[in-house]
């Protein structure tokens, strides 16, 4: 999910009571929640760099474990060297709490993560597995609203002295609200996937993969992928006024489709590229001197030459040995 969302999960957390379990809470679940994204930094050695190594070894189970003890350290630290003369009024500051609140930020991110199509690799570095929940678009202003308006309930009321019932925590419900909205998402994607595996084989198409994913803003449209032997087909499925699938008048060739694109892996960043993409298809472009391979994701475009979930790889011709 993006940094909004993540954030967002760590103040409605603290907003919740978590807060008051120790001095320093709100920076530590806030920062626990976006921490895995350290990641980012891969984004220095090329996009195809970054599809590579995002959602692995900062996300897996073993970083689950070091990053919550390292931010406890460091928040732990930080209490030490800048609020040592704070005075007795001040919230106390509980070591062990904070390390319980860091695992529990730290662990919100990758269940967040694994809950859109760009998936997660839980057993990093121990495996490069990939899974998907294919529940939720990467950007879900559903969301935001629900947890925005959480936070933003429970600092009002906070400041303006009012204590209603725990049950009736604004942050509270915010996030009930929320996590019943991810189960109905991911229902509505269990469901889907039987409705196009049907409507498929009414098609004449025999399925061997199927992905039914969300899309932005409207949650009663799913964007399809069905892999029918060497090509894929794409659609969208709509739930409304009845589930319906109609498939585009697209097939794309399933990567590799031929012998020049089977060379394009050579190179380290198709590689690279291709360990990431879930649906490879590949567009071969002849020109006088070199072949362009483009290779895409149809889990996010049809466009070969799209700027996103796309590469393009050059190979030159060989020479004709008859001239």
């Amino acid at each position: 999910m993006d940094p909004v969302c993540h954030t967002l999960v760590g103040a409605a957390l603290a907003e919740a009571g978590l807060k008051k379990k120790t001095a320093l809470a709100m920076p530590t679940l806030l920062i626990g929640a976006n921490l895995p994204d350290i990641d980012i930094v891969s984004l220095l050695w090329g996009p195809e760099t970054a599809l590579w190594f995002r959602r692995g070894w900062t996300h897996g189970i073993l970083a689950m474990v070091l990053l919550p003890l390292v931010l406890a350290g460091l928040i732990i630290l930080w209490n030490r060297v800048f609020r040592r003369g704070r005075s007795v009024s001040a919230r106390v500051f509980v070591p062990s709490q904070i390390l319980l609140l860091s695992f529990v930020a730290v662990a919100t991110h990758p269940v967040l993560d694994f809950l859109n199509v760009y998936g997660m690799r839980w057993l990093m570095p121990f495996s490069e597995r990939w899974t998907y929940g294919d529940t939720l678009f990467i950007v879900d202003p559903w969301i935001w609203a629900m947890l925005g308006v959480g936070v933003f309930a429970a600092r009002r009321m906070e400041r303006s002295g009012g204590k209603g019932p725990a049950r009736l925590s604004p942050a509270r419900t915010a996030l009930m609200a929320t996590a019943a909205y991810i189960t109905i998402m991911g229902a509505s994607n269990w469901l889907g996937r039987g409705v196009v595996g049907r409507s498929a084989a009414e098609q004449g198409l025999t399925p061997t993969r199927i992905m039914v994913a969300p899309v932005p803003v409207n949650p009663f449209r799913r964007w399809v992928v069905i892999e029918a032997g060497d090509h894929y087909r794409v659609g969208t499925l709509r739930w409304l006024p009845r589930p319906s699938l109609e498939l585009f008048d697209v097939r794309l060739a399933r990567f590799p489709s031929n012998p020049v694109a089977s060379a394009a892996t050579r190179g380290p960043l198709p590689r690279k590229f291709l360990t990431w993409a879930r649906f490879p298809y590949d567009v071969l472009e002849e020109r006088r001197d070199e072949y362009v391979v483009h290779i895409g994701d149809a889990r996010y475009t049809v466009d070969p030459q799209a700027g996103w979930g796309a590469i393009s790889v050059k190979i030159a011709k060989e020479p004709d040995s008859s001239r």
